[in-house]
């Protein structure tokens, strides 16, 4: 080498996409482009909340997307005995859970909750006692490591705790986590603060799609250009490859080293506040499109 110098070896910055991935700014996401969105897909942790907490700005931004039309649909990790409570108590049109494992939403006209499951009541016993096995191994085997405290009300998973109620573990021992629940031949999805396995071909994608399609109305050749969705963490990747209209609140930084796809777009703000952002700017350009005179 010149001047007898070693080589060195450059290590990627993990804020940085991968290489030819350009995350472009909101800002970017014009009126043209948007003046087709009906439906409004988010992710809840660390994107509508902010430090564990939805903030009163966050419940604002959703509650003004349904009032002027839009279908407003989180797609979360978080268990079934929570989603219960956001389909009956929130202003959204439906929610999705645990990855995908299922879909409610609330009747209000006949005041009733209407669920939709991915797998079987059979299939999902069986899984279950294949997971329970794996809530013994996996703490066991990764110090640190938890059951979450959300797993009692959840339906057809095992979220594994690695930040939100634990001391924040290292990349390797979440990598070790996911490696236990493959090797035990379940799925296994990073969350900002859980590591979710199960077993079974859904993911947050596949339940979002049947939900749209069978229940809302809104054709897969469609979904390109009337669906968006918001997220942050590693497994809303296959939303994010899936859908053009894809955006990440500015902490989805902390993560492009595990997204296999990165979001197309980029909010200023973190978390609650970049989720208030692209709510903001899909309501101006709604209503910029509504004063436009018809061809």
């Amino acid at each position: 080498m010149p001047n007898g110098q070693a080589s060195r070896q450059v290590t990627p910055d993990p804020a940085m996409p991968p290489p030819g991935t350009r995350l472009r700014p909101l800002a970017e996401l014009d009126t043209a482009q948007i003046r087709d969105i009906r439906y409004v897909l988010l992710d809840i942790d660390d994107t509508l909340t902010t430090g564990g907490q939805l903030e009163a700005a966050a419940y604002g931004a959703l509650e003004r997307l349904q009032r002027a039309g839009f279908y407003v649909i989180p797609v979360t990790g978080r268990p079934a005995g929570w989603c219960d409570l956001i389909a009956r108590l929130w202003p959204v049109a439906a929610v999705v859970g645990e990855n995908g494992a299922f879909w409610f939403r609330y009747d209000r006209a006949r005041r009733r909750l209407r669920r939709c499951f991915w797998d079987t009541e059979d299939d999902r016993r069986t899984a279950r006692a294949r997971l329970d096995v794996l809530a013994r191994a996996i703490p066991a085997a990764v110090p640190g490591s938890a059951v979450a405290s959300d797993q009692p009300y959840r339906a057809a998973d095992l979220a594994i705790d690695v930040r939100e109620d634990v001391p924040a573990l290292s990349d390797s021992a979440v990598d070790r986590i996911v490696a236990l629940f493959e090797a035990a031949g379940a799925q296994a999805k990073v969350s900002s603060i859980h590591v979710n396995g199960w077993f079974g071909s859904h993911d947050k994608l596949a339940m979002a799609r049947r939900l749209l399609e069978r229940e809302l109305g809104c054709a897969p050749e469609a979904q390109a250009s009337r669906v968006a969705f918001i997220g942050d963490s590693p497994n809303d990747a296959p939303m994010f490859a899936a859908l053009p209209l894809s955006v990440g609140v500015a902490n989805v930084r902390d993560n492009l080293a595990r997204l296999s796809t990165p979001p197309a777009f980029i909010t200023t703000r973190p978390a609650g506040a970049g989720f208030v952002e692209f709510a903001e700017h899909l309501l101006q350009a709604d209503r910029r499109t509504d004063t436009t005179p018809n061809d």
